[in-house]
């Protein structure tokens, strides 16, 4: 579904999008997914916005097996195939879904990070992240092109930029990007319904506000490659996948109703 280009353009970069890839039935299926999902939030949803802000940023995990709209989307479009073609992988085991609405005026930004030092997986993984709006060039999510090849950086709580995870001085961290950008390759771009955003579980990247008056819902569908394994972690992941530590050894495959294989069908 993808050329070779594109898939050597990831390799290196560790972001690449792929336009027009959604059909306007998928993301009519996103758009009532995350509708549902915001009326009925799981115990894992966060507000990510101060309570000044005047815009809300919301978040909620891990709704595909609930909501049939989610799980269709995750599980037979082809998003699948595509996280397999760019991880250079013969399989695409589904990881999880992640919802993020922004609405009008929200001033909230997402900080500069990697999420792999926050999973409880290694090997290669990769992020869709599909917007149900248009979303222009000041609301894009910026990504540190080839950040990927470098190391781990020690995860922080958004809000409060506390390190939860690993402890403080354990990993390297997080440059101060904004600080000078022209030392860094940064990309974003502006993005029409169904194009798609996909990135490798360890690009450095950050979100602004939305300064629009048009709301930013986006569904990020995570996928894991055939190489990934199971990693304990002696603290909570974000997601948290409940009891997961009693089931799967360390370095153990991660065949479970959790986590599907969704390429190939």
């Amino acid at each position: 579904m993808v050329s070779d280009d594109v898939v050597s353009a990831y390799a290196r970069d560790g972001v690449v999008v792929v336009r027009g890839l959604m059909t306007s039935a998928e993301l009519e299926l996103i758009a009532a997914g995350i509708g549902k999902v915001l009326a009925n939030r799981s115990s894992a949803a966060q507000v990510l916005s101060l309570p000044d802000d005047p815009g809300l940023f919301v978040e909620d995990f891990c709704r595909w097996a609930e909501i049939d709209e989610i799980g269709k989307v995750a599980l037979r479009s082809g998003v699948a195939r595509t996280a397999a073609e760019l991880m250079d992988s013969p399989t695409a085991r589904f990881y999880h879904d992640h919802m993020l609405v922004k609405e009008p005026a929200t001033e909230a930004t997402t900080p500069w990070h990697q999420d792999q030092p926050y999973y409880n997986v290694h090997g290669r993984g990769i992020s869709a992240w599909i917007p149900v709006d248009r979303v222009p060039k000041v609301g894009s999510p910026e990504f540190w092109a080839g950040s990927h090849l470098g190391p781990w950086r020690l995860p922080r709580s958004f809000l409060e930029r506390e390190a939860k995870w690993f402890p403080e001085g354990t990993l390297a961290e997080v440059p101060d990007i904004d600080a000078d950008r022209s030392l860094y390759d940064i990309r974003r771009w502006e993005l029409e319904p169904g194009d798609v955003v996909f990135f490798d579980f360890a690009t450095v990247h950050s979100a602004p506000g939305n300064p629009t008056e048009h709301r930013r819902r986006v569904l990020t569908l995570r996928y894991l490659g055939a190489d990934a394994r199971f990693a304990h972690r002696p603290w909570k992941t974000s997601p948290e996948f409940p009891g997961l530590t009693r089931e799967l050894a360390e370095g153990a495959e991660l065949d479970h109703p959790y986590f599907p294989l969704a390429w190939p069908r």
